[in-house]
């Protein structure tokens, strides 16, 4: 007989809880690789990760097995397994024909603070589909320039500590329009990363903040108090435009804004807000249109084309990152 907690009908190991063989698993170099990209990023799916470890070791099986033995296997000296699979992406009706994502366990923070690997200002939070979304991009930015000898990723938590900032909170003074009073609130980026450009044997640098919005966030609220790409785009004229950043930031290279949303409509609204707040132009905040993230959740597979690609400025010329 079945038993509908570990098997499905057709006696198959199900994919949404685990279940140990009590084989015993000890991390390895590329289970270790595996955890800080995750821990990076955020949940990423088993073809990001292979993507990440490609170097190490070549065979997508194989990786995709060994992802199945950190997520069911319990024996382990961290005590428990090393890898969840977020219940979010069981939600839909083909997700056993889709790539399975992975999130930390307790175990892999365990592996993660003892190999010392674990940085407290690595990642963000939020909802578990808006963090999936942004951990897409920053690691498909990272993974576009692991071929290229000229361009090196530089992860959100070498830069915060780099600083000696805690986390990406800043409270922004800006004008409220509604009321012509300057108001401050807390500009909370998803995502800060930079990359380093090498050429003739000189470095020289950008750094990019992220703002994913899955086209749920409104373009202006009758309130100042909740969030909308108007006092966004408010907050980042003074955090950017104004240097804000290098304060908080100690950085002197400049700082672009990834605005990156599901919908062409969206995008194009955002657009004409920026033109609205800046009419001469704006160079710092770059538009995308990424539909993968919308409504009905499906994995993404890396999105290599997010550093090579244009991206979209309002009155001014396309830039690629790269």
């Amino acid at each position: 007989m079945v038993d509908q907690k570990t098997h499905d009908t057709l006696h198959r190991r199900r994919r949404d809880r685990p279940h140990s063989t009590d084989k015993r698993v000890t991390p390895q170099e590329r289970d270790l690789l595996w955890f800080q990209k995750i821990h990076q990023h955020g949940p990423l799916s088993s073809t990001y990760l292979h993507a990440f470890s490609e170097s190490i070791a070549r065979n997508e099986k194989r990786a995709r097995d060994r992802l199945t033995d950190l997520f069911n296997e319990s024996r382990t000296r961290h005590g428990g397994a090393y890898l969840c699979r977020p219940w979010q992406q069981f939600r839909t009706f083909d997700a056993r024909y889709q790539d399975l994502v992975y999130d930390l366990a307790d175990a892999s923070e365990a592996a993660l603070r003892e190999n010392g690997l674990w940085h407290d200002s690595a990642q963000g939070s939020g909802p578990w589909t808006h963090r999936y979304m942004v951990s897409c991009i920053t690691a498909s930015i990272e993974l576009a320039t692991l071929n290229d000898p000229n361009l090196t990723f530089i992860p959100q938590h070498v830069i915060l500590k780099r600083a000696g900032a805690s986390s990406l909170r800043y409270p922004v003074p800006c004008l409220n329009p509604a009321n012509g009073k300057t108001e401050i609130k807390d500009l909370i980026p998803d995502a800060l990363f930079g990359l380093e450009y090498k050429k003739d044997g000189t470095s020289f640098f950008r750094f990019f903040v992220v703002e994913a919005d899955r086209s749920t966030e409104p373009s202006r609220t009758q309130t100042f108090n909740r969030k909308s790409h108007l006092r966004n785009f408010l907050q980042y004229r003074q955090y950017v435009g104004g240097g804000l950043y290098k304060d908080h930031l100690k950085l002197t290279a400049p700082l672009l804004v990834l605005n990156v949303t599901t919908s062409e409509r969206a995008m194009a609204n955002m657009i004409k807000l920026a033109l609205e707040i800046s009419p001469g132009g704006n160079t710092y905040l770059l538009f995308r249109c990424c539909p993968l993230f919308g409504r009905h959740f499906k994995p993404a597979k890396p999105l290599t084309n997010l550093l090579r690609a244009d991206w979209i400025r309002a009155g001014e010329l396309p830039l690629q990152i790269s």
